[in-house]
């Protein structure tokens, strides 16, 4: 610890008395805006704890980080909430907002409305002004975010980590990380080792990957689900009669959009892309998505397919209402590079209209903001190791849409940790979330005994196929 940072580390937070209403400890500790300046301006981090409820099987302080990145709008104080009880009685449980986030010193954004509709296949003519609304994001970001943004940063909030683990009193301090967190969690072990003890790193980012890649490849996940959902489907067409091959039945869905498009509901439209790509990886709801296929099919008017898609939500980097609004995404998402290049841009929107659709895909292949960027970055990414802390947990599911498969096995093999892997399953943040008691299991021996599994094992997901049997 560099003397300059000594009065950071030796703060002493004035915890508060234990809600009544969820149990909770709340305090606030001060970290530098710019560690390479201490001196300088500073920010609030706000931090929650549950006590150990057995202080003889008390073993440390767990920390952890949900996704975004942004915190999941800020939800880092209620996250300690989450753990199960053979957690809760060998931890102090510790949660904190990331800074920029929630009760922590926020970084904002100014809201602007797009212009361009939103269509989950857009035609060429809407791509120059999909990429100048992305433009007018990353400038009004650049307006309320000021100077704070380029501090906002996986490296600072991993060196805020360590603060808290100093403040606390504690040697070293054990982790969960999800989704974002996965890479906060594998950064702080690359750059505190030797304060890392053990940590679980759920719905991994792929650490060989840019932001950018991590976004594009979204939509082929999420297409891998739609693939097996239509297999499925094919194998039981005495009962949807939707085809009797998994080419046959996407055939029948693209049906479905030509009808809605001819009836000129392109809205519509767009929510039924969304549903596919939403309910095929929900395992649950491969039957709803067979029978809403079906019924759209027959629908002969607007009014008929507006009923059946009803419900179905959309999904998009903008926002339509309020004056701020939280920009840790976009600062976060800036650490890797961006093409400047426009046309790698409309090129990929246009493979993706044709080939990944569903869930939005396109969407997740256009223009960000930081193929506009406006600040420099004051650091490299960190390349993440593992080299002097223990073997860890990976946990990852083979149909996660958000953090690719291929991001937990490649962070396993980087960190040399063992992977668990969630098979046959769409879940994203599953430990503790899911309701996956085998794999809880698992974490919980590994988390409360230090008992790792092998060095891949794989788990049933929690969310089964309907039981509706197979055509024979």
């Amino acid at each position: 610890m560099p003397d300059a940072l000594q009065e950071f580390y030796e703060q002493r937070p004035q915890w508060s008395a234990p809600s009544a209403e969820d149990g909770l400890e709340r305090a606030t500790i001060s970290v530098p805006r710019d560690y390479s300046e201490p001196g300088g301006a500073q920010l609030t981090i706000a931090l929650s704890r549950l006590r150990a409820t057995n202080p003889a099987k008390r073993r440390g302080v767990l920390l952890s980080v949900n996704g975004g990145p942004g915190g999941d709008n800020g939800e880092g104080l209620k996250l300690p909430l989450q753990f199960p009880d053979a957690v809760r009685e060998a931890y102090d449980l510790i949660g904190f907002d990331p800074r920029g986030t929630g009760e922590s010193t926020r970084l904002y954004s100014e809201v602007v409305v797009p212009v361009a509709p939103f269509d989950s296949r857009p035609p060429d003519s809407l791509f120059e002004q999909i990429a100048l609304d992305m433009r007018e994001r990353e400038l009004a970001c650049a307006r309320a975010g000021g100077d704070l943004r380029p501090h906002i940063t996986t490296r600072n909030i991993v060196r805020d980590m360590d603060v808290i683990r100093g403040v606390l009193g504690e040697d070293k301090i054990s982790f969960v990380g999800y989704a974002y967190g996965t890479l906060v969690g594998a950064v702080y072990g690359s750059m505190f080792p030797a304060r890392l003890d053990r940590s679980v790193l759920d719905s991994c980012v792929n650490p060989n990957w840019t932001w950018r890649e991590q976004f594009v490849t979204q939509a082929e996940a999420v297409y891998r689900n739609v693939q097996k959902w239509a297999q499925w489907t094919a194998e039981r067409n005495v009962h949807f009669g939707l085809g009797t091959s998994a080419a046959a039945v996407l055939e029948t869905v693209e049906e479905v959009v030509s009808s809605l498009e001819e009836m000129g509901a392109v809205h519509l439209r767009t929510l039924f892309d969304g549903a596919v790509g939403t309910r095929a990886t929900d395992r649950g709801q491969w039957d709803s998505l067979g029978y809403l296929v079906g019924d759209l099919r027959k629908a002969e008017d607007v009014a008929t397919a507006q009923k059946l898609i009803a419900g179905n939500g959309t999904w998009r980097p903008q926002d339509t209402t309020g004056e701020l609004r939280i920009g840790v995404l976009e600062a976060i998402t800036m650490e890797t590079e961006w093409p400047a290049d426009l046309d790698v841009y409309f090129a990929d929107m246009r493979e993706h209209r044709e080939h990944y659709p569903y869930g939005f895909g396109v969407l997740r292949a256009q223009p960000w903001v930081g193929a506009f960027r406006t600040f420099s970055n004051r650091e490299e990414p960190t390349y993440v190791k593992r080299v002097g802390y223990p073997v860890g947990l990976v946990v990852q599911a083979d149909g996660d849409q958000f953090d690719r498969y291929e991001g937990g096995v490649a962070m396993a093999e980087r960190l040399g940790h063992h992977l668990v892997v969630i098979e046959d399953s769409g879940d994203h943040e599953v430990y503790a979330f899911a309701g996956n008691t085998v794999l809880d299991d698992i974490v919980n021996a590994y988390l409360v005994d230090g008992v790792l599994p092998d060095k891949r094992v794989g788990v049933p997901g929690s969310t089964p196929r309907p039981d509706i049997p197979a055509d024979t």
